[in-house]
């Protein structure tokens, strides 16, 4: 069989109300020189079967069998079977829009410097409004369309929207593809790519409709739960290209639970806190496990030690972002938004 120019990555499991739509969404789409690999990961319902017929009808798809050991192994065991220069990511309960791996190819050929490009997404669900936080969470990822950006917030929240991803075949194969864990595979895996140097935007065109729903790993797997987020941003922040990694000590401005949680990762990692920053006038002047809580004025110039900006609140991070850069801090180098 002649290599395709991308092949698709799509594990499913117990999906056989979705996963019909989401291949044919590809298979449909105005790239034709595709290859779906689909991953059978243990089905309990028709997903094998609906699987087959797709294949029966289009010999564009191949159906693995996964086994059951989960989205890691699927992903890698289809991964190894890839022989494209690119290698594109699709869920089983998405829909891919017609220009979408078409338009993802063409800005990864304009631009050698590019790993991976995820798309702007579209938001949708049948039986209810789709979540605000989630919708929030899009709006921040569709606005990171330039590398510089998305490496420069990479330690806000995951950067891509992982199914809407194409990536790079062998900068993937470079940083060993997915890795199994105690934590979220996807962010693991743009941190990873980043840390080595590699470079990932988002494109600005909605390519992708991304479905919430009460089933998403998002809620219902611990490894997606934020303190493992805290865990994997403070694994990187200290390694690498992480601004920690010199062994400068840092400053956390937010001593809330997010400041906290990841301060004491941190540590863990060998970095030293030195301050926590508050605006709450009953943390001012106290210590917080014997770190003392200061106020923003009482920052000094930039330079002494990293800022970490650990403020979940959107609109409070960009306050602090504005006045940080107004008092001559400079992101990435002064400071790193990590909430």
């Amino acid at each position: 069989m002649p290599v395709p120019a991308v092949t698709v990555l799509l594990p499913a499991r117990n999906a056989e109300a979705t996963v019909a739509r989401a291949v044919r969404s590809l298979l449909e789409g105005s790239l034709r020189d595709l290859r779906v690999l689909a991953v059978d990961d243990g089905s309990a319902d028709r997903t094998r079967e609906v699987l087959d017929d797709l294949a029966a009808e289009d010999a564009r798809v191949e159906v693995l069998d996964g086994g059951g050991r989960g989205l890691v192994a699927a992903l890698n065991l289809a991964l190894e079977r890839a022989t494209s220069p690119y290698v594109a990511r699709m869920d089983a309960d998405d829909e891919s829009l017609p220009r979408r791996l078409e338009t993802s190819l063409a800005a990864l050929d304009a631009d050698p410097q590019l790993a991976g490009v995820g798309t702007a997404v579209e938001l949708f669900r049948e039986d209810q409004p789709v979540s605000p936080s989630l919708q929030a969470y899009a709006t921040w990822i569709n606005g990171l369309t330039s590398a510089e950006r998305l490496d420069r917030e990479r330690f806000i929240e995951s950067p891509l929207c992982h199914p809407s991803a194409c990536l790079r075949r062998d900068a993937l194969v470079a940083v060993g593809g997915w890795k199994d864990g105690d934590f979220p595979e996807d962010y693991a895996l743009w941190l990873e790519l980043l840390d080595h140097g590699f470079a990932l935007k988002n494109l600005p065109e909605v390519l992708l409709r991304w479905r919430d729903s009460h089933g998403r790993m998002t809620r219902t797997d611990p490894r997606y739960a934020l303190k493992r987020f805290m865990w994997m941003k403070a694994r990187y922040l200290t390694r690498g290209r992480g601004p920690l990694a010199d062994g400068r000590p840092c400053t956390v401005w937010g001593a809330g639970p997010s400041g906290k949680t990841l301060t004491s990762f941190l540590h863990e990692a060998g970095a030293r806190v030195e301050r926590y920053v508050e605006v709450h006038p009953r943390k001012i002047g106290t210590q917080i496990h014997g770190i003392p809580v200061v106020a923003p004025q009482e920052l000094g110039p930039p330079g002494r030690s990293h800022l970490l900006v650990c403020v979940g609140v959107r609109w409070a991070r960009a306050e602090i972002r504005e006045d940080l850069l107004s008092w001559g801090w400079v992101e990435g180098r002064d400071f790193t938004c990590a909430a």
